[in-house]
């Protein structure tokens, strides 16, 4: 038992105590780092789709031609991303996240390597 309790404390030292999650000034402090996370995402996924066309149509330099290429297979990819991103808002309409997602869909060990890599 002591083993258990060392344990404890120094998760205790590390993480933190419990919290009540129902408590108002942690529900807000919480939904507002979400808000704070979904900026910062957003935004890295604009930046990408911006960026991202021009520097393939760069490494065609010599072979104009197979621009035609890339802009298929540009579009190709959005309809499969919008695809699936529909398929799963039809699955989980009331929102779920990554965790849940592949929990549900796939099995409960790619839930929690989905959760993990969230963090």
């Amino acid at each position: 038992m002591a083993v258990n309790k060392g344990f404890r404390q120094l998760k205790t030292f590390f993480i933190g105590g419990a919290r009540d999650f129902t408590d108002h000034k942690i529900f807000h402090q919480l939904a507002l780092s979400a808000f704070l996370a979904w900026v910062g995402l957003g935004s890295d996924g604009l930046s990408s789709s911006c960026y991202g066309p021009a520097e393939a149509f760069k490494a065609l330099q010599g072979h104009p031609t197979l621009g035609i290429f890339v802009a298929i297979a540009t579009g190709i990819t959005i309809l499969i991303i919008a695809s699936s991103y529909s398929h799963i808002i039809e699955l989980f309409p009331h929102g779920g996240g990554g965790y849940l997602v592949a929990s549900k869909l796939l099995s409960p060990e790619m839930g929690v390597i989905s959760g993990s890599a969230l963090l």
